[in-house]
């Protein structure tokens, strides 16, 4: 998309015409990094400048001295040079709030980017906000349904709660964020939104698109801080999106839906501006501020008294490393973790979630009920249990089991196909059309299978089906399932 571009301006701010507060000068350009001396009322921290004639932004990270400052830029600095005239504005990075917001696509400082005329907006807000007081907070837990079975049968989500996609490259972390976002949007009485960190512009043209074309933009908000601006940009498009949810959740007093990709772009950018900074970097090249800095995005998610923000983020996992210091300090904010596996997306195996290293606190049996949570723990002990009979098998053939243990491999290699389902939004890809299961649907299935009633079936019956019904339909059509292999292998 040719407009999903910077388009620095004075919506920075709210104000047309800025105050002056003070006048300083360009005294070092050093990439992003520009120091700025003032003679007189010296900055405050987080404050925006403007250089250029306003065509470049700085927020101000660090006094050095009685006259210096230290400003990380959030626009290209091509162009700026020594002694070059900054004026400080007084003010910090503001975002739009309000209802003209909706269906409206922004950068980091409001400036629409969808092609769009500018939307009339009255309300701009700081983007650094203090998270709710504990006494605010609501200590309700409920299940958020997403009608994908692998998720809402083993790693249910959970209403107003934090949700991490944990994945490497091309295991499906977008796809899978996309497919709830169009799952859960029709049925979601709230407002969406959707905060690109690092995105690729064509990211953002597709998502954009598909929503409009399902009719769901009219209650969604997006923001893009794309993978080619300044890591400053980068850094503050996660706050500037939180803000505007605050404001529909407080304000407004609506359930809004936060979705973030990838939250692991959020952590490389503060990396970026630490290392620009000159700070000594931690352990394996992380800024030492890791924690706190993911702590002032995560801990600003929560349920209060006026409604609830349910928060769902797409997390990189470089190398496939979960010891990586950035998939650590995620794990720990989060109430499910969906790891998704690169084996299980090597055999085909969609949605790659791995059941055995994914996790949910609401999985409980005083939140999902006692029978949900005893199915979840014989799928759980039967994967498991076929997991370590795989080198055996490898090594000796399945004739080698007992027939105990050849049972046990049959069902859970069902349950496997079983909890594979065609997305809606990869239809023009695959040729399926998508599935929306039920919880009540999903656990019905998995109870059939466990109690061998589709041993006999062949495992094609129940690979990409929704409800369980379906393997008996498949059954009667052969053909289907031809063509459905076709896909497999494909």
């Amino acid at each position: 998309m040719s407009n999903l571009t910077n388009h620095p301006s004075q919506a920075a701010l709210p104000s047309e015409d800025i105050t002056v507060v003070s006048s300083g000068s360009v005294i070092a350009v050093r990439g992003s990094i520009v120091d700025v001396k003032f003679e007189t009322s010296l900055p405050a921290i987080r404050t925006i400048l403007f250089a250029k004639n306003k065509t470049i932004i700085m927020e101000v990270l660090t006094q050095l001295d009685n006259y210096r400052v230290r400003s990380i830029a959030l626009t290209p600095t091509q162009g700026l040079a020594r002694s070059m005239q900054v004026i400080n504005s007084g003010r910090p990075l503001q975002a739009p709030i309000g209802s003209q917001i909706l269906s409206r696509m922004f950068d980091v400082f409001g400036n629409a980017i969808d092609g769009l005329p500018a939307p009339r907006v009255t309300q701009w807000r700081s983007v650094h906000q203090a998270p709710p007081d504990l006494m605010q907070r609501s200590s309700h837990s409920q299940v958020f349904e997403t009608g994908i079975k692998i998720v809402d049968v083993l790693s249910p989500l959970e209403r107003g709660g934090k949700a991490g996609l944990f994945g490497g490259a091309g295991v499906g972390k977008t796809v899978l964020l996309t497919e709830m976002i169009h799952n859960m949007i029709e049925h979601q009485k709230g407002v969406s939104i959707f905060c690109g960190i690092g995105e690729r512009c064509r990211e953002g043209e597709e998502l954009y698109r598909e929503m409009k074309q399902a009719g769901v933009l009219d209650n969604m908000v997006m923001l893009f801080g794309q993978m080619n601006e300044p890591p400053g940009s980068r850094f503050r498009v996660a706050q500037a999106a939180l803000t505007m949810a605050e404001y529909f959740r407080d304000q407004e007093h609506k359930d809004v839906l936060l979705l973030i990709d990838n939250i692991f772009r959020f952590i490389q950018a503060g990396a970026e501006v630490s290392g620009l900074m000159g700070v000594m970097p931690s352990r394996m090249g992380y800024q030492p501020t890791l924690g706190t800095e993911l702590a002032s995005i995560e801990e600003r998610i929560a349920n209060t008294e006026f409604g609830s923000i349910t928060s769902i983020q797409a997390v990189y996992v470089p190398a496939d490393d979960f010891t990586d210091p950035g998939a650590v300090h995620t794990f720990s904010h989060l109430s499910a973790s969906l790891v998704l596996s690169r084996q299980r997306a090597s055999e085909g195996l969609y949605p790659a979630i791995d059941p055995l290293q994914s996790s949910s606190k609401m999985n409980t049996p005083s939140i999902v009920g006692e029978h949900h949570y005893a199915l979840a723990q014989r799928i759980r002990q039967t994967l498991a249990k076929y997991d370590e009979l795989k080198d055996i098998i490898a090594m000796l053939g399945l004739e080698q089991l007992s027939a105990d243990d050849r049972d046990i491999v049959t069902r859970a290699r069902r349950l496997e196909r079983f909890f594979t389902q065609p997305f809606f939004t990869t239809e023009q890809f695959t040729g399926m059309q998508g599935k929306l299961v039920r919880l009540a649907d999903s656990l019905d299935g998995c109870e059939r299978i466990l109690n061998g009633e589709f041993n006999d079936y062949p495992e094609s019956a129940l690979y990409m089906i929704g409800a369980i019904d379906e393997a008996l339909i498949q059954q009667k059509s052969p053909n289907k399932n031809s063509v459905k292999e076709q896909h497999h292998v494909a």
